[in-house]
């Protein structure tokens, strides 16, 4: 019998001093222990790596799904590769490292709660979580700059070789239904985003403006259609549990130093994934 825990964590931004202090004292509690990184690990390429490699050293299993972080390339990478190939080299030497990926068959965790399919996404956004009253991209965007809101992936993140964020997004998006249709029916499954699938989780942020970077309304239905036992998101920096049709959502984000230290507990590194008739 499987006795690890299935944990997860997002927004180790390990380019800050303070993040990667904590990362470094994160370990399991088991040999046995699997380890969801739902995204944005870092910016510059050959630190996301690193990190992986380390995590997979202490974790039975390491499950990577990217953030738009990964994403960017700063000038300051020497690794200037963008958009697409950028992200496919991610997953080259994601599967060197023996780190699955969005794009590698699904483990099955026969753990508590199991078996359950641990899918690992990535479907970008299309700016279609807009403020009301935004009837168009332009319209958000605008009100965005007008307002000093602007993400900096309009700045970073290249959506190479599509011709907008968007396409992309809607590519992986139909890459991403095919697989999932492909699991065996009869299989739960654990869903890993960096962004939210559902668009109420944004309903919080102090910037509405910021949520058009947040996902996409094509993923609205997947933790009903693919019979998710859970929902595993970061992106916002929000930590939390909410529910949305009986499925847990459960935000794992450590965040930046600023948002972490301004908080009354110290952050939590290893959140166990909360699924429907298990216990944390």
């Amino acid at each position: 019998m499987h006795s690890g825990t299935l944990y997860a964590i997002s927004d180790l931004h390990v380019g800050y001093a303070e993040n990667r202090a904590l990362l470094d004292g994160l370990r399991p509690t088991s040999p046995q222990d699997w380890l969801i990184v739902a995204g944005d690990v870092g910016e510059m390429f050959d630190d996301v790596l690193a990190v992986l490699a380390g995590l997979r050293e202490r974790f039975a299993k390491v499950i990577w799904a990217p953030g738009n972080h990964e994403l960017w390339t700063p000038r300051q990478d020497p690794v200037q590769t963008r958009g697409e190939h950028r992200y496919l080299d991610l997953v080259r030497r994601c599967r060197q490292l023996d780190v699955l990926t969005p794009e590698d068959d699904y483990a099955i965790w026969e753990g508590a709660g199991g078996p359950v399919a641990v899918a690992p996404l990535f479907v970008l956004y299309d700016y279609s979580f807009r403020m009301p009253g935004m009837l168009t991209k332009a319209m958000a965007l605008q009100h965005a700059y007008d307002t000093g809101i602007v993400c900096a992936d309009e700045m970073l993140l290249h959506p190479d070789p599509y011709a907008s964020r968007e396409d992309w997004c809607r590519a992986r998006v139909e890459h991403t239904r095919a697989r999932l249709d492909a699991v065996d029916p009869a299989l739960p499954t654990i869903l890993v985003n960096h962004f939210p699938l559902v668009r109420q989780p944004t309903d919080v942020l102090w910037h509405p403006q910021f949520a058009q970077w947040c996902g996409t309304e094509l993923t609205a239905d997947w933790h009903v259609r693919y019979r998710a036992a859970a929902a595993v998101y970061g992106h916002l920096h929000i930590p939390r549990l909410t529910w949305y049709d009986g499925v847990p959502f459960q935000e794992v984000s450590l965040g930046y130093p600023r948002e972490w230290k301004a908080r009354s507990a110290p952050p939590a590194m290893l959140r166990p994934v909360q699924w429907a008739g298990v216990p944390a």
